[in-house]
């Protein structure tokens, strides 16, 4: 009998992704798989990829549970919030039941093991009753994820919440925190950004108060990350918990994936646009910047405009995903004119397979929100970073790329045109750029070599499988 894992991400675009990806790994090392979405994400795959991409194939199937939150078909990232209320309130009795359906079925295996998003907690309430172990997969980086361990510690120490708003932009958060294990240097700024926030039942800070306090219950911890990024502030996660499995660059990894089949299941919730592969076919090599903001950020008009021409007067050449949901409020429009002032050597698509974007030998940077996906996928294809982080932990991940790794220039305070246009130019032509682009360079191969057999990831991944999830 096939063993059988459970996966279950939390339910947004940048989470779906990563957990799909260990999914696929596990499917192409004999495991049965189901994997769950919400109904509302699941109807957005069938709309963005066709009804064929959750048909599943032999031995990996999809199933749903409901989010709690009234139903909706618009193609735009739910309320995070809202969500996380919602899912702490409502996600355990279907997703209990959806496991006790899988186990008194007869199409499948009973399951065996759960592999679920490490905010999604309430999943291990469903293990512990019905005695199936459990991991938890965190799609942050290490530091990222040890910011949030340390929520608790800011509430202990006072820190927050804060006294009162100016504390935002008087210089507050600069303050250092230098007792925060594994991370120097670390301000108030570079911690997940939903401490700044003067309500002490601030939904988001609770939530990841409780996710990081229950992670201790699960057989390990998982970080889509490599030993050698993040050293430091891994060995002080591996004090806290008693497994951390480092078994990332995932993207790496799923190279080794051989069925062209299970390769194709895709996660995206947008309709991805392959037109700009062709375009980026007929550019030089690292002439082109890479702009995406990820799923969740969201800009004002204003910012959009700055954007727009700080790329413009850069004078280079530039490939800009613009979601629709891009501008809170509005759909993203730019002007007639700018349309013409960047002919010819700018492209702007909706969506994109932003691995073969990142992998295309033309990019030559990558202007980023420092999402940890982003991240890390822009670390395993050396591409140097322009970081403009937005919210969560890629205020933290931003930290890391510009001063630990030395990948990445910070957009610091207002999006303003001037100073677009000069980091662009600075990191697509200057000394600057060019030190970067090496440095980024080294990671990638350190990547690589985490990835492949007989390194740190894989060996971890090899672990992970054969000592936890098949240990029961």
């Amino acid at each position: 009998m096939k063993p059988h894992a459970v996966l279950i991400p939390y339910p947004a675009q940048g989470h779906i992704a990563p957990v799909l990806k260990l999914a696929k790994l596990l499917h192409s090392r004999g495991f049965f798989i189901t994997f769950v979405n919400t109904e509302f994400n699941h109807n957005r795959l069938v709309r963005a990829r066709g009804h064929e991409s959750v048909a599943g194939l032999e031995g990996f199937q999809f199933k749903t549970i409901p989010d709690g939150l009234p139903p909706s078909d618009k193609d735009a990232t739910q309320d995070i919030p809202q969500l996380c209320d919602s899912l702490t309130k409502n996600g355990f009795p279907p997703f209990l039941e959806l496991i006790k359906n899988l186990n008194d079925s007869s199409d499948c295996p009973k399951v065996s093991c759960i592999v679920s998003d490490g905010v999604m907690s309430f999943t291990l309430d469903a293990a512990e009753t019905l005695d199936i172990p459990e991991v938890v997969f965190f799609t942050t980086s290490a530091c990222g994820f040890m910011g949030y361990c340390n929520y608790i510690e800011l509430v202990t120490r006072g820190i927050f919440p804060l006294q009162d708003e100016s504390q935002i932009t008087n210089g507050y958060l600069e303050t250092n925190l230098d007792w925060v294990p594994g991370m120097k240097n670390i301000r108030l700024r570079d911690f997940p950004s939903f401490v700044r926030t003067t309500d002490p039942n601030d939904i988001m800070v609770n939530y990841n108060i409780l996710q990081t306090k229950n992670a201790s219950r699960a057989k390990a911890v998982i970080i889509n990350t490599f030993d050698e990024l993040e050293e430091e502030v891994l060995e002080a996660l591996r004090e806290k918990f008693d497994h951390v499995s480092t078994i990332g660059p995932l993207q790496l990894l799923e190279h080794e994936i051989e069925k062209p089949e299970v390769k194709s299941i895709g996660s995206s919730l947008w309709k991805e646009d392959d037109k700009c592969i062709a375009w980026l076919d007929q550019r030089a090599p690292n002439s082109v910047l890479y702009v995406n903001f990820g799923s969740i950020t969201v800009l004002s008009p204003e910012q959009l405009l700055e954007f727009a021409w700080g790329l413009a007067n850069s004078n280079q050449q530039f490939l800009w995903i613009i979601r629709p949901d891009l501008v809170s409020g509005d759909s993203a429009i730019l002007p007639e004119e700018y349309s013409k002032e960047v002919e010819g050597r700018a492209m702007m698509v909706g969506w994109c397979s932003q691995e073969h974007v990142l992998g295309h030998p033309s990019v030559g940077g990558f202007l980023t929100h420092s999402g940890w996906n982003s991240t890390i996928e822009g670390i395993s294809e050396g591409k140097p970073m322009i970081c403009w982080p937005f919210f969560a932990e890629q205020q933290t991940n931003c930290r890391y790329a510009c001063t630990d790794w030395e990948i990445g220039l910070e957009i610091e305070g207002d999006v303003e045109r001037e100073k677009v246009a000069e980091l662009v130019k600075i990191l697509m032509e200057g000394e600057k750029g060019k030190e970067m682009r090496k440095k980024a360079l080294e990671w990638k191969d350190k990547a690589q070599l985490a990835a492949k057999p007989g390194g740190s990831s894989h060996n971890n991944l090899e672990f992970l499988i054969n000592q936890i999830l098949l240990n029961n």
